[in-house]
């Protein structure tokens, strides 16, 4: 397949990114209610969406908090907004959304079980009565740089990827600078930010493309107070990842000067070396885990919940790659992870809502290669030294 970066690029020099987000990704109708929700710092990306959702005869309202880390809350008044179910929510962060605490203590629940610690993802993955897009990060320059790109070619390569994932049990992950990972994905469903988000139901970043699938969740024996195993070891990730491109921590992400090691057993990750990058994001990891057991005590997680949450700081809990031609490595994860020619693996929470966490930290991997096997034994490379080659 032709990756050449003119292909993607689109030919959408009449209209603002504003405009094209708003009317061809999430499709915006006459008489929608859309809400914003911005910080000072983002405030010109938040209101060229308002105005473009506002131009397509939509109900838009525009509201801002102050800049909001992973262990921050959203200020209550955005949560009730949230809670009002807009058709339409633009989370434009210039970090997070920020935390529902309500919901993390007593989670939402739909009829089929599933738990939702967040009133915004409630509404979009539970319910599915909300679409929308968030851009933790979003810079003027990168919205002018990657949100105008040529969506239907973009989709054509993340079916191209979906038909591929399909059957798949495990994938294989190396890289020139280290990384060599096994990643259980028997009974995963690869997920997709594709830039159509017309639907109820369906989000995801702008700038779009990547592809991404949660690892199947591994385990290591947990015990209790009184020292009774509660899990056993299971099966998980199992190897190392050298992150060589950029980092996600607790208060924003950065290029890194020097790669981060962690190596991974049974799906979470057991030793974390390198500069002082490592210093920081095992700093991050282990205030998550400080935080979790704290937070059961408080009452702000259910009982139990501590530990599980404490354990899940070291998951392994998404494999994503990189589909977007226009995005580069700049030192801001939301543009990093869709850039061509890497792979990024997230510490923490995942996508299929079976391990929460306080933190998702994202990390990119430059030039990887990717191949998957299925139940047959048989396999096959979609990604050789970061070229795709479906």
């Amino acid at each position: 397949m032709d990756l050449k970066i003119d292909s993607l690029l689109g030919k959408n020099k009449e209209r603002t990114p504003a405009q094209v987000v708003v009317q061809d990704v999430v499709k915006v109708k006459k008489g929608e209610r859309v809400l914003v929700i911005a910080n000072p710092a983002t405030a010109e990306i938040a209101q060229d969406l308002y105005k473009a959702s506002a131009e397509a005869g939509a109900l838009s309202t525009l509201i801002f908090q102050p800049d909001k880390t992973s262990f921050d809350n959203a200020n209550p008044e955005v949560l009730a907004a949230i809670a009002t179910e807009p058709e339409v929510c633009f989370s434009i962060s210039n970090i997070k959304l920020g935390k529902d605490p309500g919901a993390t203590a007593k989670p939402y629940k739909t009829e089929d079980g599933q738990e939702f610690t967040h009133i915004f993802d409630y509404l979009l993955d539970g319910k599915k009565c909300m679409r929308g897009a968030w851009t933790p990060g979003i810079t003027p320059d990168m919205m002018a740089r990657t949100a105008a790109i040529d969506y239907k070619e973009l989709q054509s390569r993340c079916l191209a990827l979906d038909g591929l994932f399909s059957g798949a049990v495990s994938v294989h992950v190396t890289a020139p600078g280290g990384t060599d990972l096994v990643v259980p994905v028997n009974g995963r469903k690869l997920m997709f930010d594709d830039g159509d988000f017309s639907k109820p139901g369906t989000g995801g970043n702008i700038p779009a493309g990547e592809v991404f699938i949660s690892p199947v969740v591994g385990g290591l024996a947990l015990k209790n107070a009184d020292g009774k195993t509660l899990e056993q070891q299971c099966d998980g990730c199992e190897g190392v990842i050298v992150y060589d491109g950029s980092m996600t921590f607790a208060d924003g992400d950065s290029i890194l000067e020097t790669p981060i090691t962690c190596k991974v057993h049974a799906g979470f990750v057991t030793d974390v070396t390198g500069g002082a990058e490592a210093k920081r994001l095992l700093k991050t990891i282990t205030e998550a885990e400080t935080r979790a057991v704290a937070y059961e005590k408080e009452g702000k997680l259910g009982a139990g919940q501590g530990a599980v949450y404490k354990k899940n700081a070291r998951n392994i809990g998404e494999l994503g790659i990189g589909l977007n031609p226009a995005a580069k490595i700049t030192g801001n994860m939301l543009e990093d992870e869709k850039a061509f020619h890497t792979c990024h693996f997230a510490i923490g929470e995942n996508y299929d809502n079976d391990a929460p966490s306080l933190i998702h930290l994202d990390g990119v991997v430059r030039e990887p290669t990717i191949v998957l096997t299925y139940a047959d034994g048989s396999t096959k490379t979609i990604l050789s030294d970061g070229e795709l080659v479906i």
